[in-house]
């Protein structure tokens, strides 16, 4: 795996176009930082951590008529739905168990902030260092003793998917590795996400391969609740990040892994992932002319590293080609309409 941070290198200088950022329905999109949160911040900091309260329910009824399936989709498992109303729009074996490699670090993240406090600071253990690399993982390159904020930690979770970072993470808020995933298991519990299951903070690949897993429509559940949070969106939607050295830190630069961030216009995050097994994972989502949709694909072949957003971008350019439906002229997938077309 650690050839996959070569290649991200490599396409990010390849793909040089600034995508549009997208403010969707499930939170108001926040301003995107790039250096440590000034101490006068702190009190504003606090208050990112609070989701805002869920927005009544939608009409049921779909409002986008749909017609074809997205073609070339190579993934597994995948899915995508009008984030506004919740209409499934297209789904391939939506409610099968797969796993989900790195796309798991967003239920880390979702257990952290739900906690609150971004300025608290946390010190990196050597612990976080050995862990990552013993078991394969990409990491932040986080030294150990450096104390760093939950929100620094967390851009290091997100965009570079540091297994050092969830290691930290985890070992804080548990406190420990296993009280942290007992928390990630009631949490999706009490989310609905029935079929979803975590041995690990970060997707790594044991105690076996398929340990941790979770379905395509468990995780647009979780991509939904996540992106509620204002300081989950300005993270996931950034290309890199820029840590000037301070007091009790080194500098690091992180660089998103997402390859749709600064690909495909509109994109505004969510998470990538991949493991031998796994395939290309990826939850995301995006917004065009006022249309917000999010997805998810697990298992997409592994042609190259970008294997993933490319079924990506394939589900999104369809989903945005699509019409909204005339009342009463509805087309053939309502808001819980599954589909293996395409």
């Amino acid at each position: 795996m650690p050839l996959r941070v070569k290649a991200r290198i490599a396409a990010l200088i390849v793909a040089g176009a600034v995508a549009g950022g997208g403010v969707g329905a499930w939170a108001v999109a926040a301003g995107v930082p790039g250096v440590r949160p000034a101490a006068g911040r702190a009190a504003a900091d606090a208050r990112r951590t609070r989701a805002p309260a869920p927005r009544p329910r939608p009409p049921a009824g779909p409002v986008i008529d749909v017609t074809g399936a997205p073609g070339g989709v190579k993934a597994r498992g995948a899915m995508l739905v009008d984030a506004d109303t919740g209409q499934v729009l297209w789904a391939r074996d939506a409610d099968t168990e797969r796993p989900m490699a790195s796309v798991t670090k967003v239920m880390t993240a979702l257990v952290v902030l739900e906690d609150g406090g971004l300025d608290r600071e946390i010190r990196v253990p050597k612990a976080a260092e050995t862990y990552a690399w013993s078991h394969g993982g990409e990491t932040a390159s986080l030294h150990p003793g450096d104390v760093l904020t939950t929100q620094e930690l967390l851009e290091a979770l997100l965009l570079p998917s540091g297994a050092d970072a969830a290691y930290a993470l985890a070992d804080a808020y548990g406190p420990g590795m296993t009280a942290f995933v007992a928390r990630m298991n009631a949490a999706a519990a009490r989310m609905g996400m029935s079929r979803t299951h975590f041995t690990s903070p970060d997707g790594l690949p044991y105690p076996t391969e398929t340990s941790t897993y979770s379905t395509p429509s468990d995780l647009i559940r979780l991509g939904l609740a996540a992106m509620r949070y204002p300081a989950f969106r300005s993270i996931v939607g950034q290309q890199f990040y820029h840590l000037p050295k301070g007091p009790g830190h080194h500098q690091y630069w992180w660089y998103n892994t997402d390859h749709l961030i600064g690909w495909y216009a509109g994109a505004a995050g969510i998470k990538d992932g991949f493991t031998d097994d796994a395939g290309h994972c990826l939850l995301f989502e995006a917004a065009r002319s006022g249309r917000t949709l999010i997805g998810v694909v697990l298992g997409s072949p592994a042609t190259g590293v970008a294997a993933g957003a490319q079924d990506a971008a394939r589900m999104l350019d369809w989903g945005f080609s699509l019409r909204l439906a005339e009342p009463g002229t509805a087309g053939s997938a309502g808001p819980r309409a599954t589909t293996s077309a395409g």
